[in-house]
């Protein structure tokens, strides 16, 4: 079942075409990356993906159900969403939990599953040693991590992530990997990611998107096996 198909998208800048004839699908149960040397637009198809730019041509159509049925639920992180300030009166857990409450019960009692759920979103991104800090204690890379916890604790059935392992070392890069890997094959879930790191993500990724191009021209799709 695909949980994105983009056909033939075309971007412009103003008068500018950056992106051209794209086309690619992401399918529930499988761990898709997006890669390609910076300045790739790989951001840009991103935010066209979802519908947070308007494409010059073609078309974007994202899933209305997951493989279940019910309303798909899709988690997006782009680079560097953390803003959080000093104030933030939340802990670590706090936050991370509340990712765990259905909308419109901000206060219900998590049972040992969603406290499970939380840890393990917790200790994917190494931050569960810090599980008590406050939220405006941490670093901005801190802030990220514990973003991504949040998003995996409300568990979505589309993961979209933009380069979401900026700053982590390579312990928690895999860990980071390996939760994906398990949330696609093991729970059905579709996840686009972009990445620089495509070589160390190579053994747990399904699939490669690469954004290239030939000279003086818009960045095109090259598909391939990871």
């Amino acid at each position: 079942m695909h949980y994105i198909d983009v056909s033939n998208l075309t971007f412009y800048y103003d008068e500018e075409p950056v992106l051209e004839n794209i086309s690619y699908q992401v399918y529930a149960g499988e761990f898709v990356i997006l890669t390609g040397e910076n300045g790739a637009a790989k951001s840009t198809l991103i935010k066209a993906t979802m519908g947070l730019l308007k494409p010059t041509k073609g078309t974007v159509t994202l899933a209305k159900t997951n493989v279940e049925g019910e309303k798909i639920s899709i988690g997006y992180i782009p680079q560097q969403v953390a803003s959080f300030n000093a104030g933030f009166p939340s802990t670590v857990l706090e936050l991370v939990q509340s990712g765990r409450y259905p909308r419109g019960r901000w206060f219900k009692r998590l049972n040992k599953k969603d406290q499970e759920h939380v840890r393990r979103a917790l200790e994917a991104v190494g931050m569960w040693e810090m599980r008590h800090k406050r939220i405006g204690e941490l670093s901005g890379g801190q802030k990220q991590r514990i973003s991504l916890a949040r998003l995996f604790a409300t568990d979505p059935d589309l993961f979209i992530l933009d380069e979401p392992t900026t700053g982590m070392d390579e312990e928690s890069r895999n860990k980071f990997y390996k939760l994906l890997r398990h949330n696609a094959h093991e729970h059905g879930k579709g996840i686009l990611m972009i990445t620089h790191d495509h070589e160390d993500i190579k053994n747990y990724a399904d699939r490669q998107i690469r954004l290239v191009r030939k000279e003086d021209s818009p960045w095109r799709c090259f598909h391939m096996n990871s």
